[in-house]
């Protein structure tokens, strides 16, 4: 008996950060939306709780008690007085440390799985909160679709989206720790007065009627300066993609991964090609938005 959970990467159309706040986070504004890269979780009773990977980059996955995937699985059998005695794979398609939320699906997807497997009968509410604890975009991926996320990105309300948004993804040639990228934030906003973090309503509207080219004009990531910072290479891809005829170009979260809203799918084509061909990234993947969340299969 196994199960399996497909849970889908994120981008984020806006990301407005506040200051830093006494616990060490930032009050965000955060709009994600889910696109159709996606991680399978296979969860299987086992001696012991143990974590393998496959697929590209699993080799920069850790494979002990970090691992989101084994943190959901310990967090689910401690409050239902379980043993945690299983086997999670994950089979890696989400790039690794690329700002689309790969390990937080992986928690998402083996919260999920675990719960079908032990039939613990945990409402929806419960598993948001064991995912809020696991970690800032860990809720969001569960729920998938486009969603407004405030707090520090935790405390989610579901937003309506009435078409389909064609995206282009440039994975670097090396990742960008999130917690580094919120660091240069930091220093780049010292003595600075950051305003209270508001989503966008314009981007709202934008999803809502489907308006690709209205989202152009209101995303927004204001942590890509601090990713720019860290990682300038970062500015030429951006530009290798507007000029290939992206609509908008943007950092995805904190980095390092650039993405690339197309008009239509040929033009998606078009633009990763061109991206392939400027040689300012490692590989490139086209796909659409919005996408369901984590999903048994």
């Amino acid at each position: 008996m196994s199960v399996t959970v497909r849970v889908p990467a994120k981008v984020n159309v806006q990301l407005a950060v506040g200051g830093a706040r006494p616990d060490g986070f930032h009050d965000l504004a955060n709009v994600f939306l889910a696109v159709g890269l996606y991680d399978e979780v296979t969860v299987t009773p086992a001696e012991e709780l143990r974590i393998t990977c496959t697929g590209p980059d699993a080799a920069q996955v850790p494979l002990d008690r970090t691992n989101l995937a084994a943190r959901a699985a310990l967090e689910l059998a401690r409050r239902y007085d379980l043993d945690p005695a299983v086997h999670i794979h994950i089979a890696k398609d989400i790039p690794v440390a690329g700002g689309m939320a790969g390990g937080s699906a992986d928690g998402a997807g083996a919260l999920l799985a675990c719960d079908a497997l032990w039939g613990t009968g945990a409402s929806r509410g419960e598993l948001l909160d064991i995912c809020a604890e696991l970690g800032s975009d860990v809720p969001f991926s569960l729920v998938g679709g486009a969603a407004l996320g405030v707090g520090r990105g935790e405390q989610l309300r579901a937003l309506e989206v009435g078409g389909t948004f064609h995206w282009v993804f440039a994975m670097a040639e090396r990742g960008l720790s999130t917690p580094a990228v919120f660091r240069e934030f930091d220093r780049m906003n010292e003595g600075v007065r950051i305003p209270e973090p508001v989503a966008s309503q314009e981007l709202f509207d934008a999803l809502r009627k489907g308006d690709s080219d209205a989202l152009a004009a209101a995303v927004s990531n204001d942590l890509q300066p601090a990713a720019l910072s860290l990682f300038p290479a970062l500015a030429d891809t951006l530009a290798a993609g507007r000029a290939a005829g992206a609509l908008a170009a943007l950092v995805s979260g904190s980095g390092p991964t650039t993405a690339f809203l197309a008009p239509g799918a040929e033009s998606a084509k078009t633009v990763a090609e061109a991206l392939l061909a400027s040689g300012t990234c490692r590989s490139v993947r086209v796909t659409e938005s919005p996408a369901p969340g984590a999903t048994v299969l």
